[in-house]
């Protein structure tokens, strides 16, 4: 497992990044271009329930480890969805159960540096690039609209 960084600098101030990253709307639009159709469901709990799921509603279970709004959101990975089937424990969910993804906003003088932290394997990296460099280009351009 690798963790990659990934940083773009809007000039809105950090609510507004962090409205724009996580309402339901905009996050389908920046999100697609990871997948399209891409949909999170939260309890917005710490240590509660959280889906990242793609147009297919395949994706992951996660958790919320820290929540500091509007400068630090921090999900733990669990497990995947499948076809509406959870998994937790097989041995596949268990190579990378316990990853990370980790937003922080840092404001200055109405500039917000936006940086995601992602673990995930290595054979993912292209994917990532290409998801949180596209997806961060919409967040700047919805968050300076």
């Amino acid at each position: 497992m690798e963790t990659y960084s990934y940083k773009q600098q809007i000039n809105a101030p950090a609510e507004k990044v962090w409205e724009v990253l996580w309402n339901s709307d905009t996050y389908r639009q920046w999100t697609s271009a990871f997948a399209p159709g891409s949909v999170m469901e939260s309890d917005w709990k710490v240590q509660g329930r959280t889906l990242f799921l793609d147009g297919q509603g395949n994706g992951m279970i996660s958790t919320i480890r820290s929540m500091q709004a509007p400068e630090e959101l921090i999900f733990e990975h669990l497990g995947s969805v499948v076809n509406g089937v959870e998994d937790t424990t097989s041995d596949a969910v268990k190579e990378w159960a316990g990853a990370l993804e980790q937003y922080y906003l840092k404001e200055e003088a109405g500039v917000t540096i936006l940086e995601a932290r992602v673990d995930t394997d290595p054979k993912f990296k292209e994917m990532m690039d290409n998801g949180f460099t596209k997806g961060f280009e919409t967040v700047k351009a919805l968050a300076e609209k």
